[in-house]
C-alpha cells in the first residue's frame, strides 16, 4: 500500500516533488520501501484551484485543511506555504492528529521550532526540515548522522543567495549596493522587500537551526546577531581586496569555553579560504571540527529541483521508517543543556573604518584608544579621502566582543572621528 502525502500549498518548490517522484521512481521506492502518493493539495481558493486544472495538473485540490489534516489515510503532510502563519497553525493540527511533518519552513522553525518539537514528540510524530538550510546541501543530515561521531566547534556558512550574488557583483563588478539591489530584484533573485535577505535575518533563522545540529543547543532566534550588507560600500570592497580578502555575508556558530555564540554578519574572508570562491546564488557550509578538520558543503540554496530533492529525502526516510516501524525519532537526537558564550570569550580580528581630520597626530589618538583597551593593530592604511578628512583602515588583531564594544563606545566619544564601518574578520 502506498504511503500518502497531503501538500500544504502547490507553489514553486511543492510543483517540483511530482516531478521527482516520478524521474527518480525506482530509486525512491527502493529506498522507501513503498509507493509515494500525492493524495491531496492544499491550495488558498477556488480560483487557484481551478487555474492548476485548468493548467494540466490532475490532483485532488481542498481549500479546507482539515481534509488533509483529518483524512485516516494520509501518513505525512508536507508544509511548502512559507511564513509563521497559518502554517503553524496547520503544521500543530497535522502533528496533534498523529501526522508526520516535512517542512521547508526556516522562520517558522527557528522561531517555534522548540514548541513544534514537542508537539511531535508527545504524539509520536516526525518531524523533518533538512531543506529549511541551504536548501538542496543535506547540511542538517550530515550533522545529524554523518557527523555523529565528530565533535563540531564552529560551523561558518554562506546562506542566503540574494545576499551572496549581490556580494559577488560588488566584489567583482565593483557594483555599489543599490545597483547589486537591483539587478537581483530584475532577476527574480530579491522581493520587492529585501529585508531579510540584505540584513541578515533569513540567515540568522537558518544559523539557529544549524545551532541544534551543529551544538545540540536550541538557542532564540533574537540571540542571534545579525548585521546586513546594506552598509557596504565600494571603498570598502576595494581596501578588502587590496588587503587580500572578500567581503561575504557570513553566518557564524561557534562554541566558546563559556558556550555557543551565533552571528551573522558581513565578514572579511581571506581569498585563499574555500567560502571567498563560493559565488553568485550558491551556498556553502563549512565546519570546523576536531575529527576531520574542516569540510566544506557547497550547492544550490533555493531553486525547485534542489529544495525539492530535500523534502523528498526527508518523505523517504519517514516512509522508511514507517515500513520498519522505527517512526518517531527525533530528525535530531543531539540535544544538551543551552548556555551561551559570554562576550569576552568571542573573539576575532575586525576591520574598522574611520573617517579623521586629516591633520598631525590623528593615527596616534586612534592607536591610544585602541591600546586603551589592549587592541593591538594588524594592518593600518590611510587614504585621503578628500582636502579637510583623511581615512583610515584597521585590521586589528582578535579582541573579544567585550573590548568591541568599549572601544567603538570610546570612540564614539571623540567629534574628530567618523566610524564607517567595523566588520568581522576571518583570521587568527
Amino acid at each position: 500500500m502506498a504511503v500518502k502525502i497531503g501538500l500544504l500549498g502547490f507553489g514553486t518548490v511543492a510543483s517540483g516533488i511530482p516531478f521527482l517522484l516520478k524521474e527518480n521512481e525506482e530509486k525512491i521506492v527502493a529506498a522507501a520501501r513503498d509507493d509515494i502518493e500525492i493524495a491531496k493539495v492544499l491550495v488558498k481558493d477556488d480560483e487557484e484551484k481551478d487555474r492548476l486544472i485548468a493548467a494540466g495538473n490532475d490532483y485532488h485540490f481542498v481549500t479546507d485543511v482539515t481534509e488533509i489534516t483529518e483524512d485516516p489515510t494520509i501518513a505525512i503532510v508536507v508544509e511548502l506555504m512559507g511564513r509563521i502563519e497559518p502554517a503553524k497553525t496547520f503544521i500543530t493540527a497535522a502533528l496533534q492528529s498523529g501526522k508526520h511533518v516535512v517542512t521547508a519552513n526556516k522562520d517558522l522553525l527557528a522561531v517555534h521550532g522548540s514548541e513544534l518539537r514537542a508537539i511531535a514528540e508527545e504524539h509520536g510524530a516526525a518531524l523533518y526540515y533538512e531543506a529549511a538550510v541551504a536548501g538542496g546541501i543535506p547540511i542538517l543530515r550530515t550533522l545529524a548522522n554523518s557527523l555523529t561521531s565528530d565533535k563540531v566547534t564552529r560551523i561558518l556558512g554562506v546562506l542566503n543567495g540574494t545576499s551572496n550574488f549581490m556580494m559577488t557583483q560588488m566584489v567583482e563588478a565593483g557594483w555599489t549596493y543599490e545597483a547589486a539591489l537591483a539587478k537581483a530584484q530584475e532577476l527574480g533573485y530579491a522581493e520587492s522587500d529585501p529585508t531579510n535577505d540584505v540584513e541578515g535575518i533569513d540567515a540568522a533563522y537558518k544559523a539557529v537551526i544549524l545551532s541544534q545540529f551543529g551544538f545540540g543547543m536550541t538557542i532564540d532566534f533574537d540571540q542571534v546577531l545579525h548585521q546586513g550588507i546594506s552598509t557596504i560600500t565600494p571603498d570598502d570592497v576595494a581596501v578588502a581586496q587590496e588587503l587580500g580578502y572578500v567581503i561575504k555575508l557570513v553566518g557564524d556558530v561557534q562554541e566558546t569555553p563559556s558556550g555557543i555564540a551565533a552571528e551573522v554578519s558581513p565578514t572579511f574572508l581571506p581569498k585563499a579560504h574555500p567560502l571567498a570562491s563560493v559565488n553568485g546564488v550558491m551556498n556553502a557550509v563549512f565546519v570546523e571540527s576536531i575529527g576531520i578538520g574542516e569540510s566544506m558543503y557547497y550547492g544550490p540554496g533555493a531553486g525547485q529541483k534542489p529544495t525539492a530533492t530535500s523534502v523528498v529525502a526527508d518523505i523517504i526516510r519517514i516512509a522508511r521508517r514507517l515500513h520498519d516501524g522505527n517512526v518517531g525519532k527525533s530528525f535530531n537526537e543531539f540535544v544538551r543543556e543551552t548556555k551561551t558564550a559570554h562576550p569576552s570569550d568571542v573573539k576575532s580580528p575586525y576591520y574598522f573604518a574611520i573617517n579623521t581630520p586629516d591633520k598631525r597626530g590623528q593615527l596616534l589618538r586612534l592607536a591610544q584608544i585602541f591600546n586603551s583597551e589592549a587592541i593591538s593593530f594588524g594592518q593600518v592604511l590611510q587614504q585621503r579621502a578628500n582636502g579637510d578628512t583623511a581615512r583610515v583602515v584597521i585590521i586589528t588583531h582578535s579582541l573579544s566582543k567585550t573590548q568591541l564594544a568599549n572601544v567603538t563606545e570610546k570612540l564614539g566619544e571623540v567629534t574628530d572621528f567618523e566610524v564607517l564601518n567595523i566588520f568581522k574578520v576571518l583570521g587568527e
